[in-house]
């Protein structure tokens, strides 16, 4: 006696896998491509691409290129400052562990940057690019030397730099009365 064993039915996805993808369709071609796009240069381009290998960059491209990143890296603090001006503003001017914590990230990360300086420069500092670079440094310096700047003006909001006199009091000395009034009954 036989039996037979129905074929087991597997899933949409499964059959999808396994069979090859169906031609493009006619109603696909009837969509028009959207502006700036045609088939026609994609292809041009694809060619262009396989006929003439990549040639490397010369010297001359590669530090330039190195020059702008640079200027990109030696911007990035100025970039920071508008970000940290409202988070100071929001912090407040009272003495609270958020605001403590602001304002020492706030002295921490441009004392850092100040202290790497020039480890920050050395992938991008050539023979050829060592003379435009210490400009590039100095911008780096002089916006990491704002970014203090704005941490002085916090603290100095928040009443902890002693800028008046009362702050030196221990270090007054006494006056000495020239004369003195006794109260008699």
């Amino acid at each position: 006696m036989t039996t037979i064993t129905p074929k087991p039915s597997y899933p949409s996805w499964v059959r999808e896998l396994h069979s090859p993808p169906n031609p493009k369709s006619k109603s696909a071609s009837s969509i028009r491509d959207p502006p700036g796009f045609s088939a026609t240069s994609t292809g041009k381009r694809a060619q262009l691409s396989k006929s003439q290998p990549h040639k490397p960059p010369t010297p001359e491209e590669t530090d330039i290129l190195k020059v702008k990143k640079s200027w990109e890296v030696a911007l990035a603090p100025a970039k920071q400052l508008p970000m940290n001006a409202i988070m100071m503003y929001m912090s407040g001017n009272s003495l609270q562990i958020f605001s403590i914590m602001m304002v020492f990230m706030l002295f921490k990360n441009p004392l850092q940057a100040l202290m790497q300086t020039n480890a920050v420069f050395t992938k991008y500092e050539t023979p050829r690019t060592r003379s435009k670079m210490w400009v590039v440094k100095a911008v780096y310096v002089l916006m990491n030397l704002v970014a203090l700047g704005l941490g002085i003006w916090k603290v100095n909001g928040m009443g902890l730099l002693p800028t008046t006199r009362s702050d030196w009091l221990a270090w007054e000395t006494q006056r000495e009365p020239i004369e003195r009034a006794v109260f008699t009954f």
